[in-house]
């Protein structure tokens, strides 16, 4: 019997939203398009899905949004897409509504999702959609440029008053478990001491790094922190160590949190032009009948895994990343 011809696609973006996750959406409508598939646009994630939220999208839908930030399909969490009764419920949603192959844009959890739905017979594929870049088999994800943009022209902003005020400063980033933006942006940013969730640290050795600074004759010192570095007892190390490094060094010492400034605004063209990419080729996955998988770069080129290679798996730093090796050889301190 001759396989299911496709004609209908479906795209939705989950979790947390990224910049550039339009010009993916935008790239899965037009490529679509232009293969001769109807595409439907499914609102809020997973939880539009199960509300069936679902509307047929055109060219003009996607116009003059490549450069907008956010997600205009909307993203929210659904507690009840995580149970087996809420998956059964979407995989039949999918085919009431005639939808042959269902593109998700998003971090982790929502290609946990999409693989509980290629599970039960949908044909999925997945599209890395997250500032944090830690989702395995990619060397990059949609978002994650424009955040250490971001942050790293905020680490540049935080230099002058530094310097001018003979200050410690500060500075948070995101990185709920992975500790790339803060490595990124703050190599990028010059900054004196990088704390990742991943190496934890030792305060004695922040203190030293700074106290060093000082005895040569620069009172003043950028502190990168990743938001996902917590104590035991989920203790900010930016508050502990606001108040310690001033008790310890004698030096007067500022806080900064980004938050979700480095989750909004303008995608940077780098982001866009990966989102153009991912999103062209996921589309051309399914037309292909490639299903669950997802959309990768490896080595600056597009290709795709299964789903369940990634699923479920974090990419972390590790003490053998170059770019820590190298920050460390130029005497950053990661207090290790």
């Amino acid at each position: 019997m001759a396989e299911k011809q496709i004609k209908t696609i479906g795209v939705l973006t989950s979790g947390g939203d990224a910049p550039g996750m339009n010009a993916a959406i935008r790239a899965v409508v037009r490529r679509g398009l232009s293969s001769g598939l109807n595409v439907k646009g499914i609102y809020k994630g997973y939880n539009g899905l199960l509300n069936e939220e679902i509307v047929d999208m055109t060219a003009r839908d996607v116009s003059d949004t490549i450069e907008r930030g956010g997600t205009i399909l909307y993203t929210a969490r659904c507690a009840e897409f995580r149970t087996p009764e809420g998956q059964q419920r979407g995989a039949e949603i999918c085919k009431k509504h005639g939808i042959d192959g269902l593109v998700v844009i998003g971090g982790d959890g929502s290609f946990a999702g999409a693989q509980k739905l290629a599970n039960l017979g949908i044909n999925a594929v997945g599209i890395p959609g997250t500032i944090d870049l830690d989702i395995a088999c990619t060397d990059y994800t949609i978002g994650f440029d424009t955040a250490v943009n971001i942050a790293t022209d905020a680490i540049d902003r935080l230099h002058s008053t530094a310097c001018s005020h003979k200050r410690v400063m500060l500075v948070e980033v995101m990185g709920h478990r992975a500790g790339w933006i803060a490595l990124h942006a703050g190599m990028a940013g010059g900054a004196d001491v990088i704390l990742l969730p991943e190496l934890g640290f030792d305060e004695q050795k922040v203190y030293d790094a700074i106290l060093g600074r000082a005895h040569k004759g620069k009172p003043h010192s950028i502190v990168v922190i990743a938001e996902g570095l917590k104590f035991p007892d989920k203790t900010r190390v930016i508050d502990y160590l606001t108040e310690k490094i001033e008790e310890k060094t004698g030096i007067e010492t500022r806080k900064t949190v980004l938050g979700y400034i480095q989750r909004g605004g303008t995608p940077s063209p780098y982001d866009r032009n990966l989102a153009t990419r991912f999103g062209g080729y996921a589309t051309e996955l399914i037309a292909n009948k490639q299903y669950g998988r997802m959309v990768c770069m490896q080595k600056g080129r597009i290709s795709s895994i299964p789903l369940k290679e990634a699923s479920g798996k974090l990419k972390l730093v590790t003490p053998d990343n170059d770019l820590l090796v190298q920050g460390k050889r130029m005497g950053v301190s990661f207090g290790i």
